[in-house]
């Protein structure tokens, strides 16, 4: 039979062994938080700065599970006139973006999948400094929000069975509001010819901004400072003699590319982001509505290690 109090002590060991590792607390395994919310606040800088090349993306990152995303972007900008060159520009953007992480208590792992939304709203107000004929430099004063929310839905959910998991709140009802100011200066060029019915558009600009949280979840707190340089090109001319609403129909060139500095940089994978498309234009000047052009362009993105589509409409008033 053995001495008792060896059995008691074999007892007691094993008691006390298997109640530490129930109450173990399962943690993210190599996941930072702060530099997570630092990352989440500069992968808004896509949406708070205007930028064609963002529009679409395909993305993979193995230290996430191999995340999808997925941006859409609309906006415009706009001069009110000659005599009042008070150049305007807003934007709404929104994205969701889908990673999945591991959760270990050093026994096992379990995956932890996660959908973030987030909703932006940017504007600008700039003047136009004409230097030369048809030239203009345009120093322009930028500001945005922006809200981050995870899927309460699917959060609820996983409550039960990671009720251990350290840093949960990020996850399970996680919710951010990021607001943004920064300025931008551009360099563009317009031209038209009236006889031949082209038009082109040459725009060369620097935009920053600095985005901080303003409250919402404890541990998405964080910041950042980001910039883009980005150079944009646009011709537009008539299909030959071919008239529709009793004007031109005309055929759309347009390509881009964008280079991406501070925080913003590698956040997504790549550095830089480059588009070329290919369109139509309608021109409905020749009657009473508001709309005086409409544009339907198809879009090739690619940079380092991404590429994408997409499929723009824009119009002109």
């Amino acid at each position: 039979m053995g001495k008792w109090y060896v059995r008691v002590g074999i007892y007691f060991l094993c008691t006390f062994l298997l109640n530490a590792n129930a109450q173990a607390a399962f943690q993210l395994r190599n996941v930072d938080v702060q530099k997570m919310a630092n990352s989440i606040v500069a992968l808004m800088s896509y949406s708070a700065i205007p930028d064609l090349a963002s529009s679409s993306l395909s993305i993979n990152n193995a230290q996430t599970g191999n995340p999808s995303i997925a941006m859409t972007q609309f906006g415009g900008g706009f001069t009110i006139s000659k005599t009042t060159p008070l150049y305007l520009e807003g934007a709404a953007a929104y994205s969701r973006y889908d990673p999945k992480f591991i959760a270990t208590d050093g026994t096992q792992e379990r995956s932890v999948p996660l959908k973030w939304n987030s909703g932006t709203v940017q504007g600008g107000v700039g003047w136009d400094f004409e230097i030369y004929r048809r030239w203009v430099i345009r120093p322009i004063f930028n500001f945005s929000f922006s809200m981050l929310f995870s899927d309460t839905e699917i959060g609820a959910a996983l409550i039960a069975d990671y009720k251990d998991l350290e840093n949960i709140d990020f996850l399970d009802n996680g919710n951010v509001s990021i607001g943004g100011l920064g300025s931008a200066l551009m360099l563009a060029y317009e031209f038209h010819d009236d006889v031949i019915g082209t038009d082109v558009d040459l725009q060369l600009r620097y935009s920053y901004i600095h985005l901080q949280s303003m409250g919402g979840s404890r541990s998405i707190s964080g910041h950042s400072d980001s910039s883009t340089a980005n150079v944009y090109y646009r011709f537009r001319a008539p299909m030959g003699d071919l008239r529709v609403l009793g004007e031109p129909f005309r055929y759309v060139l347009e390509t881009s590319a964008s280079q991406y500095f501070g925080d913003q940089v590698g956040v997504l994978g790549f550095h830089y982001l480059a588009t070329a498309g290919l369109g139509i234009e309608l021109d409905s000047s020749g009657y009473d509505v508001w709309v005086t052009r409409t544009r339907l362009v198809g879009r090739y993105m690619f940079g380092d290690n991404v590429s994408g589509y997409s499929v723009g409409l824009a119009c002109s008033f």
